[in-house]
């Protein structure tokens, strides 16, 4: 070839363009070189554009190969029996866009199975099979809530292939550090090195780690720096001492109460209120306790309120926001927050001896009960207080669906998290079965799976009381859906009975009694499938 290779590549780009620019003008305006105008003309610009093909294929230049990535690190967990294996790429292979879709009928949703088929392989410490990692982090990305238990299952290796895929970038992120390796905690010079240097991820997941382990040792840590980090950087740094949060911690949040930070000082102020031997929380009882009192004038002993007249300095570095939101009242927003820091255990002295079931039983004068028992309801949540949740739920069966301190239906459910699992599904069932399943959905979404049996029981019987009343199902959608994930499969032969089209009433809304005997039956092919996974997960090759 003549010339340089500079100038055979010009001539050659050259030629192209000029054969793109005659096809685009048309060969009647510019004939192609080489042959002239006519019905001959498309024919011979197609044939110059074939050779041009094959020379510019044939004249590529190869580039640079690119360096190979190492490669992924070994498992060292135990390989997923076969049976589950199959299980999983059934799972992964319904997942939306993957041609499914549609009216599933009688079929079980086995997406919405997918979250408790990898908490289970990861409660047994399974590896997950290779190839199936592409799809698990292709789920994970589309449903933020499979992450957490798709990035355990899937391990180093899925972090790993994460860093070949810019689509998968979610997977480094969610990962503490960046999915970066943490240096060994015994080991002082490392973890002070990357404290000192590491990137902000790489700094709180140490952080968190070292928290779970040596919870004085992290307080330390940050204390060292805490001067010099950025106010962002510092409100993330104190989140993470909710982790084993203790009486010691005490001396360095109550410095964190003077920061420049808004924020930083109302979280240092919450934590500070979750600790009721604090002086924070002492200041809080004496503020609230000055609110509060009995009048044993009235002919029945009632509550008096006398909210605070002014925010003053010391209130707002103890955590009180002065500024209410729109559509509040100063002085009810400042009692509020007052009542929600004080430590509970203080109002049965203030308040005459009596227990929190008495309190609450009390009534309170000037409309002000609604403030005062939604913010005993935060305080009960914020400070774990089994005791005055009780109270402040009542009973399941309490007219109007709901207790004398619950507002809604949101703060019943943080109530009941404060109860054991095996009470907290007893009053939901009691619930249930006094008040039906419209308003239990939130309810239920805190009860721990799979349900205990009076549960799984009451929520059976309003879904039977719903069909026998000639609904139809989808009104229930909901609860119907919850029931498939989370009642025990031992429940399935006691469905049975109800997979029959029934007699339809003549107030029944037409075909409901077709489509109930269907929504059953997936409730129980789901259950009978649930009961086969869990069994697939425990399988034992003969090996």
């Amino acid at each position: 070839m003549n010339g340089t290779p500079a100038a055979a590549d010009a001539s050659a780009a050259g030629a192209w363009e000029e054969l793109v620019t005659t096809a685009l003008l048309g060969t009647d305006r510019r004939p192609p070189t080489g042959g002239g105008p006519g019905r001959e003309a498309p024919v011979a610009l197609l044939d110059a554009a074939a050779v041009e093909t094959v020379r510019r294929r044939a004249g590529l230049r190869p580039a640079t190969a690119a360096r190979r990535p190492e490669p992924a690190p070994e498992d060292p967990r135990p390989a997923l029996p076969a049976p589950a294996v199959r299980r999983l790429a059934m799972l992964l292979a319904d997942r939306p866009g993957t041609g499914g879709g549609g009216r599933r009928g009688t079929l079980p949703d086995l997406m919405e199975l997918l979250p408790q088929w990898l908490a289970a392989a990861n409660t047994h410490g399974y590896a997950p099979p290779p190839q199936a990692l592409p799809a698990l982090l292709d789920a994970a990305r589309g449903r933020t809530d499979l992450r957490p238990a798709v990035l355990a299952f899937g391990g180093s290796r899925a972090l790993w292939l994460a860093r070949l895929n810019p689509d998968w970038r979610f997977a480094l992120r969610a990962a503490p550090g960046g999915g970066a390796a943490l240096p060994d905690l015994d080991d002082a010079g490392e973890v002070g090195r990357l404290w000192e240097e590491g990137l902000f991820a790489e700094r709180i997941a140490l952080l968190a780690a070292i928290r779970a382990r040596r919870p004085a040792v992290a307080r330390e840590l940050l204390a060292a720096t805490w001067a010099t980090e950025r106010a962002e950087d510092r409100l993330m740094f104190l989140d993470s001492l909710r982790t084993g949060l203790t009486a010691e911690d005490e001396p360095f949040l109550e410095q964190a109460l003077a920061d420049r930070s808004r924020n930083v000082r109302a979280t240092a102020a919450e934590l500070l209120s979750a600790l009721p031997g604090s002086a924070l929380a002492a200041r809080m009882a004496v503020r609230a306790g000055a609110c509060v009192a009995v009048d044993h004038t009235r002919d029945t002993a009632t509550l008096v309120v006398e909210a605070p007249l002014e925010c003053d300095t010391s209130m707002e570095r103890d955590g009180v926001v002065s500024r209410p939101p729109m559509g509040r009242g100063e002085r009810s927003w400042w009692l509020g927050q007052l009542v929600e820091a004080a430590p509970l255990g203080v109002w049965p002295a203030r308040l005459g001896g009596r227990t929190p079931q008495e309190i609450v039983a009390l009534p309170v004068a000037d409309d002000w009960q609604g403030e005062l028992h939604a913010a005993w309801c935060r305080a009960a949540v914020r400070q774990r207080d089994a005791e005055w949740s009780r109270a402040l739920l009542g009973p399941p069966s309490a007219p109007e669906a709901g207790g004398p301190g619950a507002v809604s239906l949101a703060e019943r459910a943080k109530l009941l998290g404060t109860l054991g699992a095996e009470e907290r599904a007893a009053w939901v069932a009691g619930f249930i079965a006094t008040h039906g399943l419209s308003e239990a959905f939130q309810l239920l979404g805190v009860c721990a799976v799979p349900w205990a049996a009076p549960l799984g029981r009451s929520v059976v019987d309003a879904l039977e009381i719903a069909r026998d009343a000639g609904s139809y199902p989808w009104s229930f959608s909901g609860v119907m859906g919850l029931a498939e994930r989370c009642l025990d499969p031992a429940e399935a032969s006691r469905l049975d009975g109800l997979l029959a089209v029934p007699d339809e009433p003549e107030d029944a809304s037409p075909g409901a009694g077709g489509y109930w005997a269907e929504a059953f039956q997936r409730l129980v092919t789901t259950l009978r499938l649930r009961a086969a996974m869990a069994d697939e997960l425990r399988y034992a090759s003969a090996d």
